[in-house]
């Protein structure tokens, strides 16, 4: 396959390394906004050619595109995916998915949106055990997503907040575990960190209590000060037992009193974390390109995550519960 990488900064770089050890993949080639940043991923990996435009990459005939350019162009890219009749596989958020669903539609394309915890293991194995009623009906599920450090302060701008950025994994895991919706959010917030938090209009810390529609209740928590590591895990607690994804050695607890576990080096960063998610997940896509296997997050799914994240959001900045019902509104046909 000839595959086309639109974005080489750090989650594109990482992208391109795995493509290139794909065996689907014959040809890649790398566009950026900036073209010696392309020149030099595609030295790094070896055997990729950096273009220079847009226009000069689909031109070339490409069998599938994965855009990790920074946030504000995932919708332009894709739309532009969808005029040139390729497959696209996007990272998350695409800010405006709910006005490019019908453009993907029409043109026939397949899309996959680059939620990586679906192809974590351990995520897959909380959702088929909750899935078969191994651990009884569903009363909780606790979901972190800890940043060790927080990010460059012109992040925040584009970031779309702490529940878009971070939690919005938790929110589409949550769903594709249970098979639930969301219907209440109830988030709370806090910035004890550094000022520029607050004066983005963001928050360091946050938390939202989600209420799904058979009553189970979801926690989801976010920082960006987990000095410990990286953490991110996803305990579902049923009637009959409970299973939880993320707890290993490398996980960044510390307990009281000490005994001696865990005993790796925590995890720092969410390339270390989902090293192994993020090349399934490729390998996935490749295959939903060439026809043979569904989109295994389409569009309409990362639209539910993001209501969810858009919920949580609101509620924060106007100190209110929320139903979802405020937002949902029908899809585009």
């Amino acid at each position: 396959m000839r595959v086309a990488l639109i974005g080489a900064g750090r989650i594109g770089a990482m992208h391109a390394v795995t493509l290139r050890g794909l065996a689907d993949v014959d040809e890649l080639f790398i566009a950026d906004a900036d073209l010696a940043r392309a020149r030099h991923v595609a030295s790094e990996v070896g055997g990729a050619v950096a273009v220079e435009s847009l226009e000069q990459l689909f031109a070339i005939g490409v069998d599938a595109a994965v855009i990790a350019a920074p946030t504000p162009a995932h919708a332009p890219l894709i739309a532009a995916a969808a005029a040139a009749g390729v497959p696209a596989f996007c990272e998350k958020p695409v800010a405006e998915i709910r006005a490019l669903l019908a453009q993907v539609a029409a043109a026939g394309i397949a899309l996959q949106i680059g939620f990586q915890r679906r192809f974590d293991a351990g995520y897959v194995a909380v959702r088929d055990a909750v899935r078969s009623g191994r651990l009884g009906w569903l009363h909780t599920l606790r979901a972190c997503t800890c940043d060790p450090a927080p990010p460059h302060p012109d992040f925040l701008p584009t970031s779309g907040g702490i529940f878009r950025d971070l939690s919005v994994h938790d929110f589409d895991a949550i769903r594709w575990i249970t098979g639930r919706e969301v219907v209440r959010v109830d988030p709370a917030s806090a910035n004890r960190g550094a000022a520029f938090f607050a004066e983005a209009g963001d928050a360091d810390t946050a938390a939202a209590l989600l209420t799904l529609d058979d009553g189970t209740l979801a926690v989801c928590s976010a920082t960006r000060y987990n000095g410990a590591g990286y953490d991110v895990r996803l305990e579902a607690c049923g009637s009959a037992g409970t299973l939880v994804a993320g707890l290993d050695e490398r996980a960044p607890l510390e307990p009281a009193p000490a005994t001696g576990w865990p005993g790796g080096q925590p995890y720092a960063s969410f390339a270390e974390r989902f090293r192994a998610a993020y090349v399934a997940e490729l390998e996935a896509f490749l295959q939903v390109a060439r026809g043979r296997l569904p989109s295994p997050c389409t569009g309409e799914e990362a639209l539910a995550a993001q209501l969810i994240a858009d919920a949580a959001e609101l509620s924060r900045r106007e100190a209110r519960p929320v139903a979802m019902a405020e937002l949902r509104d029908p899809l585009p046909t």
